[in-house]
């Protein structure tokens, strides 16, 4: 059969699709690379988790299976298994309580067997970072039972089940306490210890914390605080009685821990935490820091919310101190007191922003560090540089601390602020001044040599000598542009940052557009381009995937896996590097594809890697050799019924003389024979993702493409450059230039062309019906109407105000409202409203945090004012982007009545002829024709 028959004989995309679409959730391969698991979920409904044998193909899939880990000996996975779908949604329908909601089941599984372990109501299980051989559980408070802070008699696992002690009747211990079962994976032996609210496990495995919570009529047990010996199975009381504990951080090799804890009620007003330490050898833990410590400031305590962690030697313990709070005053009654927020001209933040920021204010904590073998602390971060970061993970003599204070005022209009950073001495606290009022950001080097910075207004990396105190600029002989070329904001141009640094930090990666420069710190050698010029020279740019997270740094002969994106054709793929090999750059893989989500074996040459493009879902694929690695998922088997569609680039010259570009999606099933109605979906530059796969989902906001392309239309995605002070007239040159040079085609009908976009994109749209009447049907999300109302609003997720957007961001304007107020009115659709002859549907919301939903208000008055057709949706305490699935389903449906009705002459559905009156809101939605 001819494919264009075989292709014409497909269904279209339609709403019911949606919730079987599959993506791969999680995936992971083992350390020796023999295993690989990934789950595959689709957008609603049950999830498979696949555990597949690289070597010979075997595989077990697990229904419901989701968030696998597999040991670090690559021995065992250890998966959770999800309730049915259906069950959970029956138990929401009935608005059950948490406590009788369905549970999560565990499951096992040693790997090379097919026999699968499952183990009820599991609340949480945990593994060893850098360990093998253990696998902690906490079971679910069981109900109407009673239990002990006891360790119960360990006893053999038989057929895969629990202890028999875990069903012994009783009663539940205190709030969240469940049963902890310790498992000796391959030993059939497990521990069970009653009443657990919280455990921690050492990175090796030796060691287990944990807490206990028994029930208050067990006179025999008390709450407690257990360290547990995995090779002794024995365990040993830290802490004894009432209070409250959190932070456990143990060092690497699993001897010392330390713990935050408070004796006060907690009906207490104020709580008074403590630092407790252990180390072998001590018969409990010790309190090593309180509010009286020594070196701790004045009416300051140990931090609650400071987190705790132990230098990579051991030696040092890192923690988090803070001003003691006032009490609060319980003699205040609420409803006879004022409740006003004071907004100060001199405040650091705006009020907007404090309120927002609240809870983290309040959670404020600055860093300080305890020596342990010296039992003496050193305050390193306070009110005058509130952060700290220590160097080579906490053994280097220096860490970085740096401060924005006294140019936060400014955020307001800059929408970044000034930073002063210092090195600080661990051991004493003392600090050194690198550079202040940076616009830009600091890096601290691996092995703590080098505090890194980028100076934003000069556009070049500088580095900070921690042990000479020497200020050097490294990057001026890089002979290429390390800022963004294509720069069309009206502000100082972004680095193209950085891709490590080759051990003992000799070396440091920058990188520009498409290259990769090796860079001496002490600014001794010249730069050296590790990608031998070959990214400039083919238009390819090249990054170093970093495929190791406890990598700190690059070894001078390592080889290194580069991924690559051609800025002509947008072909993705992976290229090695020989860090110390003349021949740069080597091509494992290039073709018409997107490539993502690289991970390799940790002890082997295997990887796991995802690759799609418009067409391919994006499958799993493994191999040693990428060029040659094979997919060993199958995602959406159902998309062979469907008439999809392809993606190519289309070019053009635009009314300013540039020539652009945008990608031209068309039905599989086009025949250049009929006309077809257009969409044309714009943002800023979307070119690159010409390769990448577009699931039909319910949207957040944006266009479906897929969906409209299998239903017959043809969508354009131009790319858009702007100009300072004119982005509407910018908008205008290119997308109206890309609808006319594609009308050209005797394949489109110019006579029904919408256009669709989102925030940005949204304003794009309403601008450009104000400026030309080309366009039949227009759908805006979350516009800015009017830029007069706008500028001085508030962007109410951030709390940040936004001026700094049209001064220095995306909004383009480049100047004051009060320099330039002709842009601000030429570049307002709203001044120009009587020039609209399109119909509107805009969508804004009344929780939307980045566009004050008042500007869809103001376009949508003024158009019905003027009797011009247009039609506004609040999805009643939504975001900016839909969030909630029912109302992405919703506006999905609507979005394809609107432009088919307009476009296609179907008829309107009752939402558009006549509309949704309140009263009939919750009964009627109006998706009726």
């Amino acid at each position: 059969m001819p494919a264009c028959v075989f292709a014409q004989s497909k269904k279209p995309l339609d709403h019911t699709v949606y919730d079987g679409w599959q993506s791969i959730g999680v995936k992971t391969i083992s350390n020796n690379g023999q295993w690989a698991a990934y789950t595959v979920t689709p957008q609603e409904g049950d999830a498979t988790l696949v555990i597949r044998n690289l070597r010979n193909g075997q595989q077990v899939s697990v229904p419901r299976g989701s968030a696998p880990v597999i040991t670090e000996d690559s021995r065992y996975v250890v998966f959770y298994i999800k309730p049915l779908f259906q069950d959970t949604r029956q138990a929401r329908i009935k608005k059950k309580l948490p406590a009788d909601m369905p549970k999560d089941s565990l499951g096992i599984l040693e790997l090379g067997q097919t026999s699968i372990t499952r183990i009820p109501a599991v609340k949480s299980f945990k593994t060893p970072e850098k360990g093998s051989g253990l696998l902690a559980y906490l079971k679910e408070k069981p109900k109407d039972t009673s239990a002990r802070a006891t360790l119960v008699k360990p006893a053999p696992l038989k057929d895969g089940t629990a202890d028999a002690d875990d069903d012994a009747p009783g009663k539940p211990g205190g709030a969240d306490a469940g049963d902890l079962v310790i498992m000796y994976l391959g030993k059939q032996q497990a521990d069970t210890i009653k009443s657990v609210t919280s455990y921690t496990i050492s990175k090796p495995g030796n060691r287990l914390v944990l807490v206990t919570n028994p029930p208050k009529k067990d006179s025999l047990a008390k709450p407690s605080v257990m360290l547990w010996d995995v090779a002794s199975r024995k365990s040993n009381i830290l802490s004894n009685g009432h209070g409250t504990f959190a932070q456990f951080s143990f060092d690497d090799n699993g001897q010392q821990l330390a713990y935050l804890g408070s004796r006060d009620s907690a009906k207490a007003l104020q709580k008074f935490y403590a630092l407790y330490y252990f180390k072998p050898g001590q018969d409990s833990a010790r309190i090593a820091v309180t509010k009286s410590t020594q070196g701790i400031p004045a009416k300051w305590s140990v931090s609650e919310d400071g987190t705790l962690t132990f230098s990579r030697n051991g030696e040092r313990l890192f923690f988090g101190t803070a001003p003691i709070p006032k009490p609060k005053d319980t003699t205040i009654v609420d409803f006879e007191v004022a409740k006003v927020d004071v907004w100060h001209y001199q405040d650091d933040y705006l009020q907007t922003m404090q309120l927002k920021n609240l809870d983290r204010e309040l959670k404020r904590n600055y860093a300080a560090v305890y020596f342990p073998a010296q039992q003496r602390m050193v305050q390193l971060g306070d009110l005058s540089m509130e952060n700290f970061l220590p160097g080579d993970e906490g053994n280097a003599a220096y860490g970085f601390g740096y401060t924005d204070a006294n140019s936060r005022v400014a955020l307001q209009w800059t929408g970044s602020t000034l930073k002063t950073g210092y090195a600080v001495n661990i051991s004493t606290g003392e600090r050194k001044p690198i550079k202040t009022e940076v616009d830009g950001t600091f890096f601290i080097s691996p092995e703590a040599r080098f505090i890194l910075w980028f100076d934003q207004p000069e556009g070049q990396w500088h580095t900070y000598e921690t042990a000479t105190g020497t200020s050097r600029v490294i990057s001026a002989n890089i002979p290429a542009r390390i800022t963004d070329e294509e720069m069309d904001m009206p502000d100082y141009p972004r680095p193209y940052g950085v891709n490590g640094w080759q051990e003992h930090d000799k070396y440091v990666y920058i990188n520009d557009r498409y290259d990769i420069w090796q860079v001496d710190p002490l600014a001794r050698e010249a730069p050296v381009n590790l990608t031998k010029g070959e990214g400039r020279r083919q238009r390819t740019s090249f990054r170093i995937l970093k495929l190791d997270r406890d990598e700190r740094f690059y070894l001078p002969k390592q080889s290194l896996l580069l991924a690559a994106q051609n800025d002509s054709s947008k072909y993705g793929g992976l290229w090695s590097l020989k860090l110390q090999d003349k021949k740069g750059p080597q091509q494992l893989v290039m073709g018409p594809w997107s490539y993502s989500a690289v991970d390799k074996a940790k002890n082997a040459d295997m990887y796991l890697f995802q690759r799609s493009n418009f067409s391919e879902s994006p499958d799993v694929f493994a191999g040693a050799d990428v060029a040659k690695a094979e997919r060993i998922s199958a995602l959406n088997p159902q998309q062979q019924q469907y008439n999809w569609g392809t993606a190519e680039l289309f070019s053009w010259n635009t009314y300013n003389g540039k020539t652009t570009e945008g990608i031209l999606y068309k039905p599989e099933d086009f025949d250049p024979n009929k006309k077809y109605p257009v969409l044309i979906y714009f943002y800023e530059k979307l070119t690159d993702g010409l390769y990448t796969y577009q699931a039909p989902a319910p949207t957040p906001s944006r266009l479906n493409i897929t969906f409209f392309v299998s239903r017959g239309y043809v969508v354009l995605a131009p790319d858009i450059r702007y100009e300072t002070g004119r982005p509407g007239k910018s908008a205008y040159d290119y997308i109206v230039s890309g609808a006319e040079a594609l009308a050209k085609n005797p394949w489109i009908d110019k006579a029904n062309m919408g256009i669709q976009g989102q925030s940005w994109g949204g304003y794009q749209v309403c601008y450009l019906i104000t400026a030309t009447p080309l366009f039949k049907a227009a759908w805006a999300g979350a516009p800015v109407a009017n830029m007069t109302s706008a500028y001085g609003g508030i962007r109410w997720e951030s709390g940040m105000n936004r001026q700094f957007q049209y001064e220095h961001s995306q909004s383009r304007i480049g100047a004051t409202l009060w320099d330039k107020p002709e842009l601000y009115i030429e570049n307002s659709p709203l001044f120009h409203i009587p020039k609209v002859t399109t119909p509107l549907a805009i969508m804004h919301n009344d929780a939307d945090g980045a566009v004050p939903w008042y500007q869809g208000i103001e376009m949508f008055t003024a158009m019905r004012r003027l009797g011009k057709p247009v039609w506004m949706l609040n999805y009643n305490g939504e975001a900016h982007n839909l969030v909630q699935r029912q109302n992405r389903k919703d506006i999905q449906v609507r979005e394809q009545q609107f432009f088919d009705h307009f476009l296609k002459g179907a008829p309107a559905p009752k939402w558009l002829s006549k509309g949704v009156p309140a009263t009939e809101k919750g009964k009627d939605w109006g998706l009726d024709y």
